[in-house]
């Protein structure tokens, strides 16, 4: 067996235990609706937790969705999906998917991330019109549009975030004070970006690179989307002037195969010691 076909054995054996993954997770979901004698019960929503009620004993119970997927073996199968199998993506799933995305870090925990969330089909076909007609943008069940909100650097997002630190009991009044006073002034001088839209964009693409490792935790696939007109996204959808659009990201369930694994630069031709261009002395 030469090196490539071992290679391509050991990827085909990877597709196939994402899709028992995929399966196990959708029977977790489907376990859940087939205990509830209440059809129109609502999906449980962003803390993924499954009440299943025992109506007859009068009992109830709470299940935690968990992943089936290692953080280590997301991030190494995660693969761009260029086309969607139509399986729609369990509700609690994705609500997960979306809660654990915002968990991201960003700068004073202003969170200037937005996500527009098309599931109906005429919307992605409208979105499909303004990114050159890609199939998966019509294909995946669920399309995120990425978005940065400029005005989260203003101080009516400022006096949000110290509420919300409040009511974790993260927040005293010296850190409230020095935030009403650090954060006008980082965007007043701008000490390490150009403007605000590369502020923004910066911290809505960790929330985006955690929705990819999220989701694949899960079994679900994504596709990080560049080729769109910005314009034309931002007219069909009404996002305001101050939002900018950053990516798409359609998630939902690849269609085999997945692409084959592109390769990444040896650490040592990316990553320097102590200076740009200097040879990295740590063992790696």
């Amino acid at each position: 067996m030469t090196k490539e076909e071992g290679r391509r054995q050991k990827e085909e054996g990877r597709g196939k235990k994402e899709e028992g993954r995929r399966k196990k997770n959708n029977s977790t979901f489907l376990s859940y609706q087939s205990q509830s004698p209440m059809p129109n019960a609502p999906i449980p929503m962003p803390n993924a937790q499954l009440p299943i009620t025992n109506y007859p004993l009068g009992l109830s119970m709470t299940i935690e969705i968990q992943p089936s997927i290692n953080v280590k073996t997301a991030i190494e199968t995660r693969r761009a999906a260029r086309s969607f199998q139509p399986d729609p993506i369990p509700p609690a799933i994705l609500a997960e998917i979306l809660r654990l995305g915002v968990r991201s870090p960003s700068g004073y925990n202003l969170q200037p991330w937005r996500f527009i969330v098309l599931q109906d089909q005429a919307s992605k076909e409208k979105l499909k019109a303004c990114a050159f007609d890609q199939r998966q943008v019509v294909e995946a069940p669920t399309v995120l549009i990425c978005c940065g909100d400029r005005r989260a650097t203003g101080s009516k997002n400022t006096e949000a975030v110290i509420e919300l630190g409040k009511t974790t009991g993260a927040m005293n009044d010296n850190l409230a004070g020095y935030m009403r006073q650090a954060i006008p002034q980082l965007f007043e001088n701008r000490p390490s970006f150009d403007s605000l839209e590369a502020w923004t964009n910066r911290h809505t693409m960790l929330a985006v690179a955690h929705l990819m490792i999220a989701a694949k935790s899960f079994g679900v696939d994504s596709c990080p989307m560049e080729g769109f007109v910005s314009a034309k996204v931002k007219e069909a959808f009404q996002i305001p002037e101050e939002v900018d659009v950053c990516c798409l990201l359609p998630l939902g369930y690849a269609a085999q195969p997945l692409k084959q694994y592109g390769g990444r630069f040896d650490v040592t031709q990316v990553y320097y010691s102590e200076s740009y261009g200097q040879a990295l002395q740590a063992e790696i």
